[in-house]
């Protein structure tokens, strides 16, 4: 694994039915409305949106989702990426007794943003805790706007 490849888990505890969990993971467009760090959503197709983020250090990551499995039977949503980011972005989707539902998100990436590709052998570390604020914040607006 080279210092620019990136694999990411996280366990979300929301207070909604996975149903409700479901429908808000695959409104991307909406992503903006309660995650702080999306700062911006543009529809490309049916199948694909254009996202850029950012969280605390002054980078903005920009990638294309591309809707690869949507299975609300199964409670699965991937997404594959390709820009600045490319990889996959994968949520599992689970009815839990005390929580409402549980979200595990995993996330494959490999960053091509030459900066950030450059910087990687001192800075790893730094981008590692910036995706997990971005991530903790993600789960705050969640919770959220799940609870209206």
């Amino acid at each position: 694994m080279s210092l620019n490849d990136y694999w990411f888990r996280n366990l979300w505890s929301v207070r909604a039915t996975p149903a409700r969990v479901f429908d808000t993971l695959v409104d991307v467009a909406n992503y903006p409305s309660w995650w702080p760090d999306i700062r911006a959503v543009r529809q490309v197709d049916d199948e694909t949106a254009e996202v850029s983020c950012r969280s605390l250090l002054p980078y903005v990551l920009t990638f294309r989702l591309h809707r690869a499995v949507e299975d609300v039977n199964i409670g699965q949503v991937r997404v594959d990426m390709t820009g600045d980011l490319e990889g996959y972005v994968q949520g599992m989707i689970a009815e839990h007794r005390t929580a409402g539902a549980l979200l595990a998100i995993s996330q494959r990436v490999v960053v091509t943003k030459p900066l950030l590709r450059a910087l990687a052998p001192v800075a790893r570390p730094l981008f590692r805790a910036n995706h997990d604020l971005m991530m903790r914040r993600g789960q705050r607006g969640f919770r959220a706007y799940l609870a209206g």
